[in-house]
């Protein structure tokens, strides 16, 4: 994801059906919860549900791509006795 993309000048690109992107954001917000590693990039895209544009519409749809290729990543909440917290790091 693109750290300045407030700064990206969108308005040249179409408009979409903003129908169609809510629903696409609001999905992606749900993902959050078990895939907190797409947060910042569902939050800078959930910035232009009033109007959004066809480039818009295409980052989120590549979220949705990479999303696909990480289907084994992110939380498992199981319900049980205790809480376990495992971290994992590679540090060089």
């Amino acid at each position: 994801m693109i750290t300045n993309w407030k700064k990206l000048h969108a308005s040249d690109f179409e408009l979409v059906d903003p129908t169609l992107y809510r629903q696409l954001i609001g999905s992606l917000m749900y993902l959050v919860n078990t895939r907190p590693y797409i947060c910042f990039a569902v939050n800078t895209m959930s910035q232009f549900m009033c109007e959004p544009r066809k480039v818009h519409l295409v980052a989120a749809k590549h979220i949705l791509q990479y999303l696909q290729g990480t289907v084994d990543y992110g939380l498992d909440y199981r319900q049980g006795d205790g809480v376990r917290l495992a971290g994992y790091t590679d540090s060089d």
